[in-house]
């Protein structure tokens, strides 16, 4: 039989594998499909550099690549060979397919709050993988079970009447026998017309059974619950935004990020669909009196309206991850006074429902900084990419250390008895946002025309705020920049200069200083292990 005949053996059964799984799973629960369990377990186990490479290279779809280099390996990678084995012997291409579940079942079952309901996509997709490839090779062989033969029988001597079987041990008699004798009979004829409309019907039926399971997953009763929430006017709201908050430059960042453009960095594959009425936050540890909160509960609190802009310590210098928006929530202070902090306790570990962790220090949350437990974003319910039903927001510290979407618990501890997700991967335990400044406004490599001509950007520096922006070109001498209005200290701010351009390649160079004093430092550094710094600088062209 042909190479590419064996490899379609065990693409074909792959493939029901993953649908009956898929499939499965959307009853089971999304996060129990083996493909996205497998993912989420190189998350945790990805080495920071490669992280790094990943939001670098990819963005915000750094997780469907991730999955879809996962179904790759293992329909174009793992799938063939199991195909090319059961050729040799259906028991082997089983045993492959029990090796494959074996691994998908490690990932879905050491997974936090498994159970053993959860192993049931896994083992329906081998089973129905079993049957698959015992079923495409009776098609591709004739209705008969595969032979293994090595070597023609034409090319080989029998042994004499009375040797032993297998290798030739120079026995003395002058015949040379086979390195291995034959299996007596022929391999069966290969049927090619049978196996093509077998694997025809197999990959039908796989893409099927995925695309259903994928749309009964779908249906997710966390958006109707959401729709139906009802959040009640803030007790404290927000200043009201300047007038001149925004510039209003075409290409220039706005000063409110639409939630549609927010960017999402989380190591969650699959979006924990929490619904309200049953989430709660636990609060223990290191607190006088343990409590637990629902979302009703959260909802009748004070609330409190403020402008935060969040970044990501995984943005490079002049990067998209960062972004600003009006947050609704409860303050987090007043949550955790309700408890009782004890003396010596110096961090929150929030949990996520999907297991995630992060040590925030307790002094940025009581320091009477606008902290919320977040329940909506720019006058919305919480979306649920963003964390619905609660989140945490946290001025002036990069999220991985601060911003626990879908958050569900609060240890009152101390960093030198706990750590958080990030922390053994490389982080440090503690991250306050760097000073820094972007331009967007024009583009790197973008041409323009000679004369006036409009250079802008967004600088940050939350919980100071920013005071001066400058550029340079050409790396000729520093000039203030124009200014826009902020609310407060939290939000990024906008700025803008004029340029009268002449001909020719043009060097950019922005930089900012903060409330306190500090000028942002031109010194090159990497995103890990607290934030990258330098300034941004792009070359444009001049025609």
């Amino acid at each position: 039989m042909p190479a590419w005949a064996r490899a379609l053996l065990g693409l074909v059964a792959g493939g029901v594998a993953l649908g009956i799984a898929q499939l499965v799973a959307a009853f089971v629960g999304p996060e129990t499909f083996p493909v996205l369990a497998v993912g989420d377990a190189t998350v945790d186990l990805t080495p920071a550099p490669v992280k790094e490479f990943a939001i670098r290279t990819f963005g915000e779809s750094d997780k469907a690549v991730l999955v879809g280099g996962v179904l790759v390996v293992v329909l174009f990678g793992v799938a063939p060979l199991i195909g090319m084995l059961a050729l040799r012997r259906l028991s082997y291409g089983f045993a492959g397919l029990a090796v494959f579940g074996v691994v998908g079942l490690l990932a879905v079952l050491t997974r936090p709050e498994a159970g053993v309901l959860d192993a049931l996509p896994t083992l329906a997709g081998v089973g129905a993988g079993a049957w698959a490839l015992a079923w495409l090779v009776r098609r591709a062989t004739g209705d008969g079970e595969p032979v293994h033969t090595i070597g023609a029988p034409s090319s080989l001597q029998p042994a004499r009447a009375g040797a032993p079987d297998g290798p030739a041990s120079g026995g003395g008699d002058g015949v040379e026998r086979p390195a291995v004798m034959w299996v007596a009979g022929e391999p069966p004829a290969f049927d090619r017309r049978r196996l093509l409309t077998g694997a025809a019907g197999g990959v039908a039926a796989a893409g099927a059974t995925y695309l259903l399971g994928r749309t009964l997953g779908g249906r997710q009763t966390v958006d109707i619950a959401r729709a139906g929430v009802a959040l009640p006017k803030p007790a404290t709201p927000a200043r009201p935004i300047p007038a001149g908050a925004d510039l209003r430059i075409g290409g220039l960042s706005p000063f409110i990020t639409p939630n549609k453009d927010f960017y999402r960095v989380d190591t969650a594959l699959i979006v924990p669909q929490v619904d309200p009425d049953d989430w709660t936050l636990r609060i223990h540890g290191m607190v006088d009196r343990p409590v637990e909160i629902t979302y009703a509960d959260l909802l009748k609190m004070p609330l409190t309206e403020a402008d935060v802009t969040l970044t990501c310590v995984s943005n490079e210098v002049g990067g998209p991850l960062a972004g600003n928006a009006r947050w609704l929530g409860v303050r987090m202070a007043e949550v955790l006074r309700q408890a009782g902090l004890q003396s010596g306790a110096d961090m929150l570990l929030s949990t996520s429902e999907d297991g995630f962790t992060c040590g925030t220090p307790l002094d940025v949350v009581m320091d009477g900084r606008d902290a919320l437990f977040a329940v909506a974003m720019n006058g919305e319910v919480l979306p649920v990419d963003h964390g619905f039903p609660v989140r945490q927001v946290v001025p002036g510290l990069y999220g991985y250390v601060s911003a626990t979407k879908w958050v569900v618990d609060i240890k009152v501890t101390r960093f030198d008895r706990d750590q958080a997700y990030w922390t053994p991967r490389g982080w440090s335990a503690k991250g306050p946002i760097k000073t820094q400044s972007r331009i967007d406004v024009p583009k790197p490599a973008d041409t323009l025309k000679p004369g006036r001509n409009t250079v802008a950007g967004v600088a940050w520096a939350q919980h100071t705020g920013v005071d001066a922006v400058e550029v340079r070109f050409d790396g000729g001498e520093w000039r203030q920049a124009k200014l826009a209005e902020v609310p407060g200290p939290d939000t990024w701010r906008q700025w803008s200069i004029d340029w009268d351009a002449r001909p020719g390649e043009h060097r950019i160079e922005v930089r900012a200083t903060d409330a306190s004093g500090y000028t942002q430092t031109g010194e090159l550094a990497p995103v890990a292990p607290d934030g990258a710094t330098g300034w941004h600088t792009i070359t444009v062209n001049v025609v």
